[in-house]
């Protein structure tokens, strides 16, 4: 499960409600009883068989969570008496500025999601926010199974350990680039799933043959050891749409603002760290990227289930030394049996019958082609063009998440391998009356409310007021409320399926794309698609909505290496913004991070050498460089160095010359 960052609303609330702590003094109020003093915050739930010793806190940080979880209480507690004074607009704000301040405390202490007081404020903010927006589902849930059988895992109860195990004579394990090491800790893991629970390998290692060919294809490509694909199954139990607690989604686990680093895009439409392919390809970047960071292996796998923060300070706990299983006794409980796990699983999937267990076979494998469909078509149709069931069609697609495609242009729909021109030729009988609609009215139904409406359509209660002259907080069943949509694009509408009628539907055909007009006091520039581009990297680095680049230049989702994207910044900042387009991968993304840290980015001048005309230097890899690593810190594909280089694989060594054309 990632625990880098936490995004905790699903909505689509406009980034302007939110506030950050330090702009407005907070009034002050009374703080819950759970605030009274009470054990350490970071280790109250371990448990006293937890092995080793413990991490060590100091008072600083204690004061610090503490201090930060009082913040967001004061915040949960301002809301519901902005509620009670009727002032809902208020209201929202501070419930958006609850869930901004939990998302920051969990980005800078991820353990802090076992603490118990952590996870009482959570379920207060969620509830209130649940209710407030009319969300009926509890979010609070899990789904998959993987959560129940991490929790008995990793518990580190031992009643169960036969003593004296030992691996399968005559077992081979291949050479692999991540040490696949036996201790006592790895052993402990091996005999939950080949004697505690052989239910659970039997059926990971049915998913893994669905999944696996194309999650080894991908890391390949990407330059990262194939074993880690088995990181999948202790993550998710390879289930595409399983859900932490703590809203980390999919194979892959990513909460939704590391996610969208790697430019997996969440929406109420949409969430792509359900997608197999893409989520797949963001986890093997990350990897990538946080090897690069430690130069290790292990210690990058306990990264991705651990904070930076927290991980230093485990090993700096165990003296300084950057060795997972020096630092392992001051790890959290979770992280000490996060990578013995992975062995364990990397192991048995690699040699299955030497454990006991079958090597499926049953010829599925995830599969499909892949067709440009319009937005806002239910998929209730689209699954009977295909030939098959809504359900099926939802394995194929799990990213979709309402009734329909997310609405405005084309939409990169998978259909079953091999059904491309039966699907296409079913799809132009689609009557022209289920295909894309605008909304702009909503008619009140009994039990709505603004918070309702506004989660709905993707906006926020202020908008709500802004829109409608007169409106106050009690609203009425038959009552029309005016929904801010901007004119000529309905990406921004955020609904699940109407249940008014629509004020007026798409001129011309659904076939023709809509281009929104640029925002007031803006100015263009113009970016062209780099190899890896996606257009929520894009949307990242120019700090617009991924929907109004597709808005802009009238497109789907698909971009392509070459196109150039009209993007529209602000007059003032349109020097800053004008340099994007020369600057490299790397650059990018850390001009990105540094942003998200709060530093002032647009004084930044680039020199201009990722510019202009180019120019081939010669790199000398270094111990740990992964083909992936290189290509990323350099701006260029793998492909560009294999090309250059007469590499047919991606295999390197310590000492290889390499020439890179920049």
């Amino acid at each position: 499960m990632k625990k880098t960052l936490l995004f905790l609303s699903v909505c689509l609330i406009g980034s302007s409600v939110f506030a950050q702590d330090s702009q407005r003094e907070t009034p002050k109020v009374e703080i819950p009883a759970i605030l009274l003093p009470y054990s350490n915050p970071l280790t109250e739930t371990r448990d006293e068989s937890d092995v080793g010793e413990q991490p060590v806190i100091s008072a600083e940080i204690d004061r610090e969570i503490l201090r930060r979880i009082s913040n967001a209480y004061k915040r949960h507690v301002l809301a519901i008496d902005a509620q009670v004074q009727g002032d809902l607009v208020q209201a929202e704000t501070y419930i958006n500025e609850a869930f901004a301040s939990i998302q920051q405390l969990m980005d800078d202490y991820p353990e802090i999601q076992s603490n118990r007081r952590f996870a009482e404020l959570y379920r207060s903010v969620m509830a209130e926010h649940s209710e407030f927006y009319g969300i009926t589902e509890m979010r609070s849930e899990t789904e998959g199974d993987i959560f129940e059988i991490r929790e008995e895992l990793f518990s580190e109860q031992d009643d169960w350990v036969a003593e004296g195990y030992a691996l399968p004579e005559n077992l081979t394990i291949n050479e692999t680039d991540v040490p696949l090491i036996q201790n006592q800790h790895v052993n402990r893991h091996l005999m939950y799933y080949t004697l505690r629970r052989p239910d659970v390998m039997e059926r990971w290692l049915e998913r893994s043959e669905y999944y696996f060919p194309m999650m080894r294809e991908i890391f390949e490509e990407e330059g990262v050891p194939t074993e880690l694909i088995h990181l999948s199954m202790i993550e998710s139990g390879l289930v595409p749409t399983a859900r932490s607690w703590a809203a980390a989604v999919g194979l892959w686990q990513f909460i939704r603002a590391t996610g969208a680093v790697y430019g997996l895009e969440v929406n109420w439409w949409v969430d792509e760290r359900r997608d197999p392919l893409k989520s797949t390809r963001a986890a093997a970047r990350h990897l990538g990227d946080l090897h690069d960071i430690w130069g290790d292996w292990h210690l990058a796998l306990a990264n991705y289930n651990l904070s930076p923060r927290g991980l230093r300070r485990a090993i700096n706990a165990a003296g300084g030394v950057e060795d997972y299983w020096v630092a392992y006794p001051y790890l959290p409980r979770e992280t000490r049996g996060y990578v013995p796990g992975f062995i364990a699983a990397s192991m048995i999937a690699m040699n299955p019958e030497e454990f006991g267990f079958e090597r499926p076979n049953n010829g599925r494998n995830f599969e499909f082609d892949v067709v440009e469909v319009d937005g806002l078509m239910p998929l209730e149709d689209l699954a009977e063009a295909a030939g098959i069931t809504i359900e099926e069609l939802r394995n194929l697609n799990p990213e979709l998440l309402r009734w329909a495609t997310p609405p405005g242009g084309n939409y990169p729909l998978k259909v079953p391998a091999g059904s491309k021109d039966e699907f296409l030729a079913a799809y132009q009988e689609i009557p022209t009356e289920n295909r894309a609609q605008e909304v702009a009215m909503h008619t009140v139904s009994r039990g709505e409310t603004l918070g309702y409406i506004a989660q709905r359509y993707g906006t926020s209660v202020r908008a709500l007021y802004e829109s409608n002259e007169g409106l106050t907080s009690t609203i009425h069943p038959g009552q029309r409320v005016v929904v801010p949509v901007a004119a000529g694009s309905a990406e921004q509408i955020a609904a699940d399926r109407p249940s008014n009628q629509p004020t007026r539907s798409s001129s011309s055909s659904s076939q023709q794309r809509t281009q929104a007009q640029a925002p007031a006091n803006t100015s263009a520039v113009t970016y062209t698609v780099k190899s890896g581009d996606t257009i929520g990297h894009i949307a990242e680095w120019y700090d617009v909505r991924a929907w109004q680049i597709r808005s802009w230049n009238g497109i789907g989702n698909t971009i392509r290496v070459g196109q150039r994207l009209t993007i529209h910044v602000p007059n003032s900042r349109q020097n800053f913004y004008a340099q994007i387009n020369d600057l490299t991968f790397a650059q990018k993304q850390e001009l990105q991070r540094r942003q998200r840290s709060g530093e002032n980015i647009y004084d930044i001048r680039f020199d201009g050498s990722s510019s202009g005309g180019s120019d081939t230097i010669t790199y000398t890899v270094r111990r740990n460089d992964t083909l992936s690593s290189i290509a990323r810190n350099h701006g260029v594909s793998i492909s560009d160095i294999q090309d250059e280089n007469n590499l047919n694989g991606t295999r390197i060594y310590a000492g290889q010359t390499l020439k890179i054309t920049r």
